[in-house]
């Protein structure tokens, strides 16, 4: 992995990964494993390892963000948590104040891991909640009630800890528009700054999907998962919270800036058990089960599965796909500082034809997606791959 140089390319963030899990939800297929019976604190200790090695072989001067997810990394006990982080941050360069986010499940927090997260630092969460339909949350694998979600946020506010962030999944199988506009309506009475909102994806290897296979699963047709996403957009626009990632919402200030540094294709450590990283031309990737990942660390060497060198026209094609989901898009000075060409110099006939199509706005400065090119996104981002004329 050859040193960062380009000027555009100098941010770097971290992500860590906390691969346990109290529970396995039926639609997830992370990397994780059930946390009972598991090498925790040796995973813990080794994670600290991997960091040393990594920021001694590839120094930088000092990260943008720190992000701990998972898994849940909620999951370990106030005292792991309190090893984790403070062996974080004596060995990375990160200053106090940058955006530091730990993902937590409501139900598993408590005071006193809320307590060692501020201590070291923590100043945003982002909470898995996904739906405040109990049925469904139980149809769907996860353990807490829309009650635990109330009794958490409670205790937030009591410790005044205010940056907040909760996931909700749509198109949830049995979910109803009606069903799915009170969790929206529920969400948005909370008065959080910021709100990330996908639609259900069905991953291999997950049992959602064995479960559709088997004709045991219904899920709610195409048009309805379309009107639940418009219906979104609308409901946060009127609470100002505006859409600024295809699936992320914010009051002004408060977008992700950990998410924000993928989506500007911007380098990141990741570590841990089948977390992934990005680093100069090369994106790797961590052995996943934990056994595999503690090995080499117990030697004192890196538990990197695969490593892959990206070609400027691979480059190209992520900073394409990465950035328009971005309602800024991207930036045209930005890109030429960073590639060395301009976005019409590759691809002048695909943006007239997406400008035709009324899918995209090429404005002097920046190009991004109008509102019906958001809602093909993925049809769009393919039309920016690259043949051999780079």
């Amino acid at each position: 992995m050859n040193e960062i140089i380009n000027s555009a390319e100098r941010k770097v963030s971290a992500y860590i990964h906390i691969p346990f899990c109290e529970h396995i939800c039926y639609y997830c297929d992370f990397n994780k494993v059930f946390l009972e019976g598991q090498p925790v604190d040796e995973y813990v200790e080794m994670l600290l390892e991997e960091m040393r090695i990594m920021t001694e072989k590839y120094p930088v001067a000092d990260l943008e963000t720190l992000y701990v997810g998972g898994g849940t990394p909620t999951s370990l006990s106030a005292n792991q948590l309190d090893r984790l982080l403070a062996g974080a941050r004596e060995i990375l360069p990160f200053k106090e104040g940058k955006e530091f986010t730990v993902e937590a499940n409501p139900g598993d927090l408590t005071r006193e891991k809320l307590q060692v997260m501020k201590n070291y630092g923590v100043n945003r969460l982002s909470m898995g909640v996904q739906t405040f339909d109990n049925k469904l949350l139980k149809k769907i694998g996860r353990k807490h009630t829309a009650e635990d979600v109330y009794q958490t946020m409670s205790f937030l506010e009591a410790e005044n800890f205010n940056n907040v962030s909760i996931d909700l999944i749509y198109a949830l199988p049995g979910q109803t528009l009606e069903g799915y506009r009170q969790t929206l309506e529920q969400a948005l009475a909370l008065d959080l700054p910021h709100y990330s909102l996908y639609s259900l994806i069905l991953e291999n290897k997950t049992m959602f999907m064995n479960w559709v296979r088997q004709g045991r699963l219904e899920l709610p047709d195409q048009e309805t998962e379309t009107r639940m996403f418009e219906e979104t957009i609308e409901a946060m626009e009127k609470h100002g919270r505006h859409q600024y990632e295809i699936s992320n919402f914010g009051l002004t200030g408060h977008e992700s800036q950990h998410n924000l540094m993928y989506w500007n294709n911007d380098h990141y450590f990741g570590f841990g058990a089948g977390a992934s990283g990005y680093l100069g031309n090369n994106r790797y990737r961590n052995k996943g089960p934990i056994q595999h990942y503690l090995r080499p660390l117990r030697q004192g060497e890196l538990p990197v599965l695969e490593k892959e060198e990206l070609s400027k026209k691979n480059q190209i094609e992520e900073e394409m796909f990465l950035g328009l989901r971005k309602k800024m898009g991207i930036s045209k000075k930005h890109f030429q500082t960073r590639y060395q060409c301009s976005i019409e110099s590759l691809y002048s006939t695909v943006l007239i034809e997406l400008e035709n199509e009324g899918l995209l706005v090429n404005a002097d400065e920046r190009i991004y997606l109008t509102p019906k090119g958001i809602f093909l996104g993925n049809n769009v981002f393919e039309r920016f791959l690259l043949g051999d004329e780079i």
